[in-house]
C-alpha cells in the first residue's frame, strides 16, 4: 500500500525493531559488522549479498534515512553523508571527470560555488556560472562536454527561481543530468524529481532535521547512480561518512516534517508582506509576494513559497548591518531550517568566498540580508523587525 505523503514522513524508513520491539531505530553505535563466516564475509564484499560490512560503506541507520529521504522525493535510492558539502561532493566527484564542463547557476551556496569554480579546474573540469532562469542563454551554453547542469531552485540567496522541467529538457538533449539542491525548500515544498531532475540533495541540517542539532546531507536519485556515488564518491573520494548517532536525530526530526514547513512558509509570507510596506526595505525577494517576478513559475513548482526571504534595505550595508544588530528575537547565525528564525549577511558570511566581482556576478550585493523565518509567533517576529528597522533608522540619521 502506498501511504501519502505525511504518513510517509512518520513512517518510512522505520520499524519496530524485530529483536527488541523498539519503536524508535535503534543507534547502532557501531565501526564495524561481525560476519557469520568467512564465506559471507566474501559474498558481502562482493556485492553478491545483502548486509553490513562497516559503517562508512552503510549501517542500519543511514539506510533509515536514505530509504525516507528517497521516498518522499519520488526518487529509487538515497545516500546519507556527513553534511550537505559531503553530498555535493560526492555527486560531483562520481558524475564529472576531467574534461568535463558543468553548467551552474550565477547564484549558488558559498561553498557549492568555490567547490565548481576555484577547485575543480585544477582537475581540468570546465565550468560555466550563468543565470539559469534564461533557457535560451542555458541552450546556447551547452557544449558537447556538458555533462551536468547543476542549481538551486530557489537560489541561494537571490531567490532566483529556475525552471526545473526547461532545464531538465535541455539537459537531457544534450546528454547531461540535471542536478538540483532541493535545500530551500525540502520536499514539502517542491519535489523536482516530478520535473525531471536526475539527482536532488539536500544539506539535511536544515528543514529535514529542522532543529539546529546535526550536520548532515543526503542525495537522492536513480538506483544505479547512488549505488556508484556510495561506491566512488562516498567510499573511495569523500569518506564523508554520517554518524549513526545523527542518523537517528535526523529521522527524529524528519517525522514532524510535514508539520514544521507549512508553519514556517505561513509565517515567512507574513513577514515579507510586512517588510515589503516598510519605508526602509528598499527590496524584498519572497516568491509568494505578487511583486516577485517569477510568482507565476514559483507557483508552478512549489507547493507552498518557501521560510527564506532576502532583502535589501536603503541604507545598503551599513543599514542592513545596523538591521542585524539590533534584532532580539532573530538569532544572528548562518545556516536555515531551525525553529528559530536566523539572520544572516551572505557577503561576509557564507558568501565570503567570492571576490567582489563574482557576488557581482552571483547578484549577491554588499547590503542583501538573508532571513530564515522560523516557527515563533509571527507577530513577535514582526514586532522584532518593527523595533530594529526603527533603530537602525535613527541610528542613520544620526550618523
Amino acid at each position: 500500500m502506498t501511504y501519502k505523503f505525511d504518513t510517509q514522513c512518520v513512517h518510512l524508513g522505520t520499524h519496530p525493531d524485530p529483536e527488541t520491539g523498539a519503536l524508535a531505530t535503534p543507534i547502532y553505535q557501531t565501526s564495524t559488522f561481525a560476519f557469520r563466516n568467512a564465506d559471507e564475509g566474501a559474498r558481502r564484499f562482493q556485492g553478491e549479498e545483502d548486509g553490513y560490512i562497516y559503517t562508512r560503506l552503510g549501517n542500519p541507520n543511514h539506510t533509515a534515512v536514505e530509504i525516507k529521504v528517497a521516498g518522499l522525493e519520488g526518487a529509487e535510492a538515497g545516500a546519507a553523508a556527513a553534511s550537505g558539502m559531503g553530498a555535493i561532493s560526492a555527486v560531483l566527484w562520481t558524475a564529472l571527470k576531467g574534461g568535463d564542463h558543468v553548467l551552474a547557476g550565477n547564484s549558488l551556496y558559498g561553498c557549492t560555488y568555490s567547490l565548481i569554480s576555484h577547485h575543480f579546474p585544477h582537475y581540468g573540469i570546465e565550468s560555466t556560472f550563468m543565470d539559469l532562469t534564461d533557457l535560451d542563454a542555458v541552450r546556447r551554453a551547452m557544449k558537447p562536454n556538458t555533462k551536468m547542469i547543476y542549481c538551486e531552485s530557489p537560489s541561494n540567496p537571490t531567490m532566483a527561481i529556475a525552471d526545473l522541467e526547461g532545464l531538465a529538457r535541455i539537459a537531457h538533449e544534450g546528454g547531461a543530468i540535471l542536478v538540483v539542491d532541493n535545500t530551500y525548500c525540502s520536499p514539502v515544498v517542491q519535489r523536482p524529481i516530478e520535473f525531471g531532475a536526475d539527482v536532488v540533495l539536500h544539506s539535511a541540517t536544515k528543514y529535514l532535521n529542522g532543529h539546529g542539532d546535526v550536520i548532515a546531507g543526503v542525495a537522492v536519485g536513480k538506483r544505479d547512480f547512488i549505488e556508484k556515488l556510495k561506491m566512488e564518491g562516498l567510499k573511495d573520494m569523500t569518506g564523508a561518512t554520517l554518524s549513526p548517532f545523527d542518523a537517528y536525530l535526523l529521522l527524529r526530526g524528519m517525522k514532524t516534517l510535514h508539520i514544521r514547513v507549512p508553519r514556517h512558509c505561513e509565517t515567512a509570507m507574513k513577514v515579507a508582506q510586512f517588510l515589503e510596506k516598510r519605508p526602509e526595505v528598499e527590496h524584498v525577494w519572497y516568491p509568494g509576494l505578487e511583486s516577485f517576478p517569477q510568482r507565476e513559475l514559483a507557483a508552478k513548482q512549489m507547493k507552498y513559497f518557501g521560510a527564506m526571504i532576502a532583502i535589501e534595505l536603503k541604507g545598503g550595508y551599513e543599514a542592513g548591518k545596523r538591521l542585524i544588530n539590533s534584532t532580539k528575537l532573530w538569532t544572528l547565525a548562518v545556516s536555515l531550517g531551525d525553529a528559530e528564525s536566523l539572520v544572516q549577511h551572505p557577503a561576509s558570511m557564507t558568501h565570503s568566498a567570492l571576490s567582489d566581482d563574482e557576488l557581482a556576478a552571483a547578484g549577491i550585493s554588499k547590503g542583501l540580508v538573508r532571513m530564515s523565518v522560523g516557527l515563533e509567533d509571527p507577530d513577535d517576529l514582526i514586532a522584532d523587525l518593527k523595533q530594529a528597522l526603527e533603530a537602525q533608522a535613527v541610528a542613520g540619521i544620526r550618523a
